[in-house]
C-alpha cells in the first residue's frame, strides 16, 4: 500500500492544442487561481515527492525549469511524443500521468490507480468511457513508443493495448470531467464553486 507522498513522480500534460476551446485552456482562470494548470499543479504537489508539467513551451510563471518537461517536437501535438520526452527525463520508473483538463480526479482515485499498477506497465481509469491519459505509465513501454513514432502512429489506445495494461473502473463521472470547450469550462467552474462552497 502506497503511503503519501508518493515516491512515483507525477506529470501533468499541458501541451495540447486547445482547438475546441479556441484559446489555451491551461491558462484559463480557475477558482481562486490564475489558471487551471496552476490549480492542478498546486492541488497535486503535496501528494507527490516530484511533480512536473509537460508542455510545448514554458508558459508558466509559478514553477522553475527543473519542474518543466518540454516536448522535443514543437510542431506535432501528440501525447505519444510527450510521453517519449517524459521518459527520456524520467527513465527506468513508473510515472503517474494526468491531463491539465481533468482537475477533479481525487487523491483516493489516484492512490487506487497507483496501487493497482504494480503488476502492469499501464494502469488507467475508466467511467462511462476510458480515460487514456489518467493513470500510471511505465518506462517499459518505451520500445512501443519509439516504434509508434517511427511508423507515425499517435493513437494513445494503440499504446495501451500493445502493452501489459489494466483498466480500473470508477463510478463518479464528474470526477473525470474533461474541460475541452467553453461549455465544459463553464460547467467545471460551477462544479468547483459548489464543491468549494460546501466545505467553506
Amino acid at each position: 500500500m502506497n503511503i503519501l507522498p508518493f515516491e512515483m513522480p507525477c506529470v501533468i500534460l499541458s501541451g495540447g492544442k486547445s482547438s475546441r476551446m479556441g484559446e489555451d485552456k491551461s491558462l484559463l482562470p480557475f477558482l481562486n487561481n490564475d489558471s487551471i494548470i496552476k490549480y492542478q499543479y498546486q492541488r497535486l504537489k503535496p501528494y507527490f515527492k516530484d511533480i512536473y508539467i509537460s508542455s510545448k513551451t514554458n508558459k508558466f510563471d509559478f514553477i522553475d525549469e527543473k519542474s518543466l518537461i518540454l516536448d522535443e517536437n514543437k510542431d506535432i501535438y501528440s501525447p505519444i511524443l510527450a510521453l517519449n520526452t517524459i521518459f527520456k527525463k524520467l527513465n527506468n520508473q513508473k510515472v503517474f500521468i494526468i491531463t491539465v483538463d481533468t482537475p477533479f480526479v481525487t487523491i483516493e482515485s489516484i492512490t487506487k490507480l497507483i496501487n493497482e499498477s504494480t503488476d502492469v506497465d499501464i494502469c488507467i481509469a475508466q467511467t462511462e468511457k476510458t480515460h487514456n491519459l489518467c493513470g500510471v505509465f511505465s518506462s517499459n513501454i518505451n520500445s512501443t513508443i519509439k516504434t509508434m513514432i517511427e511508423t507515425d502512429i499517435h493513437k494513445i489506445f494503440y499504446l495501451i493495448k500493445n502493452n501489459k495494461h489494466k483498466i480500473i473502473t470508477f463510478t463518479n463521472n464528474n470526477e473525470f470531467m474533461n474541460i475541452n470547450n467553453k461549455n465544459e469550462y463553464n460547467n467545471a467552474l460551477v462544479y468547483i464553486s459548489n464543491i468549494y462552497n460546501t466545505y467553506k
